[in-house]
């Protein structure tokens, strides 16, 4: 792969962004890729990614309000919000203005002027952030199937059985055939979290938390404003990146636009995205807070009479192997293409093609079957993503993005001057995250192995 240099241009779009025929650019990609099925048109990328978000860490939020309470849990939400819409945006511009970007690793390789190692350390990172995300659905595909079951059988037979239809469901190389998938599964999540959000209201009083069955904790329902006493740094840490982390889709973006039809229209898939996601991301862990309160776990469904919880919660299955599909599309796509270089095997329908493919793809699963079977809790998945990876690819990336665009006139007018300090922010955050929320997740894996968790590859039930 070659790494291009910045060049300079000589022509703006309408927000100041410098581009130089970006539209001719585009126009030559399409012609060259036409025959390699890249045709998904805005509304289509918006199902995809809006399939990504609609996902089962939704169901933790409640527990990251009872950690931090109303005030620090709503002020993370929206800002985290805020800031997911403004870095789309400004990663968007900086594609425009590179369109030769397929994806996450040419961009971090264009953002640190064309370097192999940069474009090595983000392939790193790509793969070991979908891994572990793949891992995660994998873990919660046993948990689903434990929990309709009432463990009926070993948990490793049923992360087996997930990973084979995962495999399966994966074959397809294109996004264009999943984005149908992505509709099923968003479908599928919504009525899962309307039962939860029914149910959660209509039963007298919650069945348990993880302070212990009902009423252990208190007989009535309470909330807080912040932080109850006894609330550690490192549980408002992992709550906080529990949040965050349904706010940074942004690793997958550039491969969606890459295969879209028009990446011009990108920003009428994302107001979507963003504005469907506000509703989900605010009202979920609002009702289930507020019905939950001190009994709120992660997922919410374990804190519901057992006959609700298996209702609301059976549906998360399709979500759970669904968007793992996804990830392992974007991950796959990465090797193939560097194993595939320059081959007349890469684009075509061959049997060393589709062999190497579901090589990799058969690979990518049985990696991420140890890692599901490996980490004991839901939360210590969501804190570790958002740590390690999402400190980069939902920040820290985007605001040297925007240095790159608009480095010569920073502080040129009051709009700019206050984007400019929105960015920096935005970089101090993904330090903060890659930091002190990094120290946070590992300490919380580690005690939850220090105290009574489920062994690694154990028989034992992980059902809510």
């Amino acid at each position: 792969m070659s790494y291009p240099q910045d060049k300079k241009e000589d022509s703006y779009d309408g927000e100041g962004v410098k581009v130089h025929d970006t539209d001719l650019a585009f126009a030559a990609l399409v012609d060259e890729e036409a025959s390699h099925d890249i045709k998904l048109s805005w509304q289509k990328a918006m199902c995809l990614l809006f399939g990504d978000q609609v996902c089962l860490a939704i169901m933790a939020q409640a527990w990251s309000f009872m950690v931090l309470g109303w005030v620090p849990a709503l002020i993370v939400t929206f800002v985290s919000g805020g800031l997911f819409w403004i870095s789309s945006l400004t990663m968007w511009k900086y594609l425009m203005k590179h369109p030769h970007i397929v994806d996450v690793c040419d961009l971090g390789a264009q953002l640190f002027g064309g370097s192999r190692l940069a474009y090595e350390w983000t392939g790193f990172m790509l793969l070991a952030n979908n891994i572990l995300l793949i891992g995660f659905h994998v873990f919660t595909g046993a948990r689903v199937i434990n929990t309709l079951s009432d463990g009926a059988n070993c948990t490793i037979i049923y992360s087996v059985v997930v990973t084979i239809v995962g495999i399966i469901l994966s074959l397809p190389r294109t996004l264009n055939h999943i984005s149908m998938m992505s509709v099923v599964s968003a479908f599928c999540m919504g009525i899962s979290i309307l039962l939860f959000l029914v149910f959660a209201g209509v039963e007298d009083h919650p069945v348990s938390g993880y302070s212990g069955d009902w009423p252990t904790a208190g007989a009535k329902v309470y909330t807080t404003a912040f932080p109850a006493a006894g609330v550690t740094w490192v549980d408002c840490v992992n709550a906080m990146l529990n949040i965050t982390f349904l706010w940074v889709p942004q690793i997958l973006f550039p491969t969606f636009i890459s295969e879209m039809e028009r990446p011009q229209d990108f920003p009428k898939a994302l107001a979507g995205l963003a504005g469907m996601s506000f509703l989900l991301f605010i009202v979920v862990p609002i009702v289930g807070y507020r019905y939950l309160g001190q009994y709120a776990e992660a997922p919410s469904f374990g804190s519901l009479e057992s006959v609700y919880k298996k209702a609301s919660f059976s549906f998360v299955i399709v979500p759970t192997i669904v968007i793992a599909v996804i990830y392992t599309n974007v991950s796959a796509k990465y090797i193939y293409g560097r194993l595939m270089k320059n081959s007349r095997h890469q684009h075509s329908h061959t049997v060393v093609g589709w062999g190497v493919w579901v090589g990799v793809v058969t690979a990518i699963w049985a990696v991420s079957f140890i890692f599901g079977s490996v980490i004991p809790s839901m939360g210590d998945f969501l804190s570790l993503l958002g740590a390690a990876f999402d400190s980069f690819f939902g920040f820290i990336y985007w605001a040297l993005a925007y240095w790159h665009l608009y480095r010569t006139e920073l502080f040129t007018t009051p709009k700019r001057s206050l984007n400019t300090v929105i960015h920096i922010f935005m970089m101090a955050a993904g330090l903060f995250l890659l930091g002190p929320g990094l120290y946070a997740a590992v300490k919380a894996i580690i005690a939850d192995y220090s105290g009574a968790t489920r062994p690694a590859f154990s028989c034992a039930s992980n059902s809510i």
